[in-house]
């Protein structure tokens, strides 16, 4: 599809999810692409509106740009929960809500961050949706360095088709918390549940990209505007 297309159904999204954001607020602020344009539409309106809000950053990355926009950041220190986080996704399956996330390498923090909100809006464009986890993109997920081939094969034995994340030249991705991500093919998933509870106890994983219970809503860029989804299954 076109790529300006896509960016502008991404933004559309964005823009109406940065609306949500109310004075006072503790705001989980995400990372990807989608999160990205998120963040700009919230530093313009704490520019242009006086906002009196506290961001958390799912990544390096994220905290970087929000500084730059001038938008104040905090930490679990100061504050225990999230008021609002809004947050891009890989894909997202109708009807139950559940997510795959961490094609940006951010999902430990991300789950994180969405463990410790009382509301997760989720944004994206209509070319994230299915019907079936897993039908577009592979599973995440983050290990320790140590003994990494062992947590692969492990994850092998549980039919992840595993393959080791690789960065630039060649060399393995590195997270912001000094892990590999290793990326499992499972395919579309009949019973997600069952394979994140696997997921959950393979020794040397510290957290996986399914993100099963967490989405509020869903905001959908698309041709026809702004789409928003709500949970009515699982």
């Amino acid at each position: 599809m076109d790529p300006s297309e896509q960016h502008q159904w991404k933004k559309i999204a964005a823009d109406a999810a940065a609306k949500l954001v109310e004075d006072g607020m503790v705001v989980g602020l995400g990372t990807g692409s989608t999160a990205a344009l998120f963040v700009g539409a919230l530093g313009q309106r704490i520019s242009a509106e006086h906002l009196r809000i506290s961001g958390i950053p799912t990544s390096d990355q994220t905290a970087a740009q929000a500084r730059d926009l001038k938008i104040p950041l905090t930490n679990f220190a100061e504050h225990a929960q999230i008021d609002l986080t809004v947050d891009g996704a890989d894909e997202i399956e109708t009807g139950t809500l559940y997510l795959i996330k961490g094609h940006g390498g951010a999902l430990l923090r991300e789950k994180i961050v969405a463990a410790a909100s009382k509301r997760m809006i989720v944004v994206a464009d209509e070319t994230k949706l299915s019907e079936r986890l897993g039908s577009l993109v592979s599973v995440p997920v983050e290990v320790v360095q140590f003994g990494w081939e062992a947590t692969q094969r492990r994850l092998g034995e549980l039919g992840g088709n595993p393959a080791l994340r690789l960065g630039k030249g060649g060399k393995p991705f590195v997270t912001d918390g000094g892990h590999y991500i290793i990326d499992c093919a499972f395919g579309p998933m009949e019973n997600p549940k069952e394979i994140a509870h696997h997921l959950d106890h393979v020794v040397g994983s510290v957290e996986h990209g399914m993100f099963l219970k967490f989405a509020s809503e869903v905001f959908v860029g698309g041709r026809g505007g702004v789409n928003i989804l709500r949970k009515t299954t699982g």
